[in-house]
Formats: structure tokens, sequence, C-alpha cells
């Protein structure tokens, strides 16, 4: 008979929750402020993602190299608040929509674009934050 997972913590939860609904409402208002037009390239996921990227390098870093944090900071802000202001559902939306209006060039530079600038800016933020805290490896 397979095992039952542990029960989750109801305050982790409740953390993720409410750090979710920040970060989508960021990314909403992200996405009202500098709206993506059909066939335009998707700049503002881009940059939501991006700079999601770099925050949760520095995140990281910080919670699991330089400070105790307390039981809730990771889930609230790693899971919830840059969980919800990213946006990779968003993302394939925009990638599907730029193949269907023809537009498989522009899409596959976001596609290439995207994984780059996120994975750099996730080992650009872990390296600059290990920096600043005097902590280079």
């Amino acid at each position: 008979m397979a095992s039952r997972p542990p029960a989750l913590d109801p305050a982790v939860l409740a953390a993720i929750s409410v750090g979710g609904g920040l970060g989508a409402t960021a990314r909403f208002g992200v996405a009202r402020w500098w709206p993506v037009r059909p066939g335009e390239f998707p700049w503002s996921t881009l940059t939501v993602n991006v700079v999601g990227c770099f925050a949760i390098g520095v995140l990281m870093v910080t919670v699991t190299e330089l400070w105790a944090a307390p039981k809730l900071v990771r889930p609230f802000l790693g899971i919830g608040v840059l969980g919800g202001f990213t946006t990779f559902s968003t993302f394939g939306l925009e990638l599907r929509r730029l193949i269907d209006t023809g537009a498989v060039a522009t899409a596959v530079a976001y596609l290439g674009l995207s994984m780059l600038a996120g994975l750099g800016a996730v080992v650009v933020a872990m390296a600059a934050t290990r920096w600043v805290a005097g902590r280079t490896t």
C-alpha cells in the first residue's frame, strides 16, 4: 500500500496564497501598463520573467546561504510572490500566438531569449548577491 504524503502546513499554504495574490496582482498591473499586442514581440512578459528570475537568484542565495530566514519567508516570496509574478502560462500562450500568426522567427527568438535571459539572470543574481555579501565561491 502506498504511503500518504505528509499533511501540508496551513501557515505555509496561507503564506503561498497571500504571496501569490500579491505577485499576480503586480503581474496584472504590468500587463495593463505595458500590454502585448498580437503579433508583436512580448517584451513585457519577457521582462517580467527575467526580473523574476533575477529576484529568485537573489532570494535563494539570501535564504539558503546568508540568512536563517523564518519558515514562511521562502514559500511567501519564492513560491507565492515570485511564482505569481512570473508567468509560464502567458509565455506559452504568446509563443503559440506568434506561431499562429506566422511570426515563427519571432517566436523562436522569444523562446531562445527567454531561456537564455532567464537562466542568465539567475546566475548573475546569485553571483552578485554573493559578491555583495563578500561570499565569493
